[in-house]
């Protein structure tokens, strides 16, 4: 079809209850289907979304920019995506959901191509597989883990291939699932098809805003938040700034690199470019600290685990959903085992600030040798929450508010 845009409005009840992940998709309305047929102009392989830019026909003859959003571009090439299968010029044929304020910005949901294949947002054009680890040696000459090479979490994705309803799942086990499945009932991906975030008034302020924090918030802690609009670049992650050292290090799956010594451990974050020296050859921490998003760090080891305890941060941003912020009282404790059969290598942690929330904030995560080698901070460049001319000759961005006018 040419130009011809066709809008399907699902009806009837789908699944509910909680579900829990890094990234809301709130401003597409995943309700409803969208299908363009047009020509590649460019793709943006950058995190933590890439785009795909390409014209459509309209019915007098005029052209339309379109751009859609798809995954992270780390986890595409880890998939085994390459920019070359969208090469300018290239006739291609989208189905997706519409951007909620943009009227020419999607979600690309399935792409087809002129040879008649197709590949599925969450499509594997490789298989998944870590690195063979026979010749890695087990421990360092001292007798402790080690924990050298490049990291990364197994990837997620949604039982529904195109992405528009279900839950994220290891992709380890997404096959045994029914497409769109929930696990164990409740509700899908916050903004998925027939969730209740995605039949919000507002799913983008209410995504983002109104959200409770996951912990009790002291009266300065709700103040260092009062008035923030995390849909915007009040959220670091949206001005792609480091977060912190507990959400970046399995952020959009990248890959990390951990370069150990007998004195000190290297953590190099592929998100956000986050880099961390872990002292091993210190007792305590230096009386003074000069702040920073990633602190001072010293570690220990009690047997084959490493404890890291870090103080001195900048006061920012601890939760993924910004709705719990931290002061430059913020303590974490990390705690990581290897285990050498499965190689998982499984870190879990608690972060303590009695300035700003009360309780300790816990949570754990795991990271395998990496399918992709680490090439340094991946691209950031978020375009999610705002919009800009799609054609080729690119422009001046412009905030997705700014186009509001078109739809009074």
């Amino acid at each position: 079809m040419k130009g011809k845009i066709r809008c399907a409005l699902l009806a009837g009840a789908l699944l509910s209850g909680a579900a829990h992940g890094h990234h809301g998709v709130a401003n597409f309305d995943l309700n409803r289907d969208i299908e363009l047929e047009g020509v590649v102009t460019r793709v943006e392989f950058i995190n933590p979304h890439s785009w795909l830019y390409f014209d459509v026909t309209n019915d007098d003859g005029g052209t339309t920019a379109w751009r859609c959003e798809m995954r992270g571009g780390t986890v595409l090439r880890r998939s085994g995506w390459t920019e070359d299968m969208f090469r300018p010029g290239t006739p291609i044929r989208i189905l997706g959901s519409p951007d909620r304020r943009d009227p020419t910005t999607c979600y690309l949901a399935t792409a087809y191509f002129p040879d008649g294949s197709s590949v599925d947002r969450y499509g594997q054009l490789v298989r998944p597989s870590r690195p063979a680890t026979a010749e890695r040696p087990a421990r360092l000459p001292s007798g402790v883990p080690n924990l050298n090479g490049d990291w990364a979490a197994e990837q997620r994705v949604m039982t529904d291939p195109r992405g528009q309803a279900g839950t994220l799942v290891p992709i380890s086990v997404a096959s045994e699932l029914e497409p769109g499945e929930v696990p164990g009932g409740g509700e899908g991906f916050p903004g998925a098809r027939g969730t209740s975030l995605s039949m919000a008034d507002d799913p983008v302020d209410t995504y983002w805003n109104r959200r409770p924090s996951v912990m009790p918030l002291t009266d300065a802690g709700r103040a260092a938040i009062e008035g923030l609009d995390l849909s915007s670049t009040d959220n670091p992650r949206l001005r792609c700034e480091p977060t912190n050292i507990l959400f970046d290090w399995v952020f959009e799956m990248d890959v990390n690199r951990i370069v150990q010594t007998e004195a000190e451990i290297k953590l190099l974050y592929g998100s956000m470019g986050i880099e961390r020296t872990i002292r091993l050859d210190l007792d305590e921490h230096p009386e003074s600290v000069e702040p920073s998003r990633a602190g001072h760090s010293i570690g220990r080891w009690e047997g084959d685990v490493l404890v890291v305890d870090t103080i001195g941060f900048l006061p920012g941003i601890l939760s993924a959903d910004g709705r719990v912020p931290h002061s430059d009282r913020l303590h974490v404790v990390e705690r990581f085992s290897l285990d050498p059969e499965t190689m998982a290598l499984t870190r879990e942690y608690y972060a303590e600030d009695p300035l700003y929330f009360e309780g300790r904030y816990t949570g754990s995560d795991v990271v395998y040798p990496s399918d992709l080698p680490y090439s340094g901070p991946a691209k950031c460049e978020d375009k999610t929450y705002r919009a800009e001319p799609a054609s080729a000759d690119g422009g001046d961005d412009k905030p997705w508010w700014d186009f509001l006018i078109f739809w009074d």
